[in-house]
């Protein structure tokens, strides 16, 4: 492969032909954090009334972008003002999504609840933070409010 590649840049380079090869950077998938906020659904449809059912539309899904489960055991997620939601033990298969939602409900796998009584995410606009078991902050997401109600981060 590679006597053919010189053969290849020889011949164009006596034609005065550029040749682009590929160069290797980083990419963002490289960038990415092993678990990160993806999504942010603040406004819930309707009026906010506060009841149960508004309150779990609105949410925040994690992404695992790994190929290895990861323990999210201590792992808070918060907003600029402190509202926090901290897993309990927890496990994010590979490649797998939770979904972090305001109001109260049965925690599983895919769906984990802050059990708030009110809204957490600002429609005006906010910061999702998470964080790891440290205390360091593994990724943000940072909005402004617009009128469809979500932002992917």
């Amino acid at each position: 492969m590679r006597t053919t590649l010189t053969r290849a840049l020889v011949a164009t380079a006596g034609l005065g032909l550029a040749v682009v090869a590929p160069v290797a950077t980083a990419t963002s998938a490289q960038a990415l954090p092993a678990v990160m906020i993806s999504k942010v659904f603040y406004d819930s449809p309707g009026a906010d009334r506060g009841g149960n059912a508004s309150l779990n539309a609105e949410y925040v899904v994690l992404k695992n972008t790994t190929r290895s489960a990861r323990s999210l055991t201590g792992y808070t997620l918060r907003d600029k003002v402190g509202h926090t939601y901290r897993f309990p033990t927890f496990t994010l298969k590979a490649g797998a999504s939770v979904t972090i939602r305001t109001g109260k409900g049965t925690a599983t796998q895919k769906n984990r609840y802050f059990g708030s009584g009110w809204y957490v995410w600002n429609n005006t606009g906010d910061t999702a933070i998470l964080k790891n078991a440290s205390g360091k902050t593994v990724d943000t997401c940072t909005f402004k409010g617009t009128r469809k109600g979500y932002t992917s981060c």
